[in-house]
């Protein structure tokens, strides 16, 4: 999405279960996993370094220290929800998904507080509340946010419905030209949500 949304072109390789069950490809990898990232002669390793490193590239990692803290705390705690939301998509008992589902807005709450602090929620996620909205810039959490906000409304649909910032957030952002254009190509449309596994 941040590749897209910034005009940048890529190539992906998508890694099929039965090359990687090979072996010589995750051998190679430094931490036997992707995603691998090649920018040039820089090899990174790890979602949230390649974030970082695509953020500081190309200006989106707020516009000074204190922003940039507030970025990465974004990130962080997106991270936290993603990361309970993996484990428990990839394990199947149902009363856990039942309480993920149960618990979901106490995990949604914080970036809808986040967005009403920021122009009254009609900004980024992060910005310089002192700017006008035309003078705010979006951020790598922005994409990441937007990710997984998106995951959530097909893995439990009207999981949005009690956050009207965070809903119009997503409409808003994903209303963006390059953006709207990458959400509904192919290579995005076809990409399973967390291995195709559903909760």
């Amino acid at each position: 999405m941040l590749l897209a949304d910034q005009d940048q072109s890529w190539k992906e390789e998508v890694v099929t279960k039965e090359s990687w069950l090979q072996g010589p490809l995750k051998a190679s990898c430094l931490y036997g996993q992707l995603p691998k990232f090649q920018d040039g002669d820089l090899t990174l390793y790890q979602s949230n370094a390649i974030l970082r490193h695509l953020g500081r590239s190309f200006g989106l990692y707020g516009t000074d220290e204190r922003e940039a803290a507030l970025v990465d705390m974004v990130n962080d705690g997106l991270e936290d929800l993603r990361r309970r939301c993996g484990h428990l998509i990839h394990h199947k008992r149902e009363e856990d998904k039942a309480q993920y589902v149960r618990e979901l807005p106490v995990h949604l709450k914080p970036f809808e507080t986040l967005l009403s602090q920021n122009q009254g929620g009609q900004a980024f996620i992060v910005g310089d509340q002192a700017l006008p909205p035309p003078a705010l810039q979006i951020s790598f959490a922005d994409y990441n946010l937007l990710d997984l906000l998106l995951n959530h409304q097909v893995l439990v649909p009207g999981c949005l419905d009690p956050f009207p910032l965070l809903s119009a957030y997503v409409a808003r952002l994903s209303a963006r030209p390059k953006l709207k254009a990458f959400l509904a190509s192919p290579e995005h449309v076809n990409r399973p949500i967390f291995g195709s596994r559903k909760i």
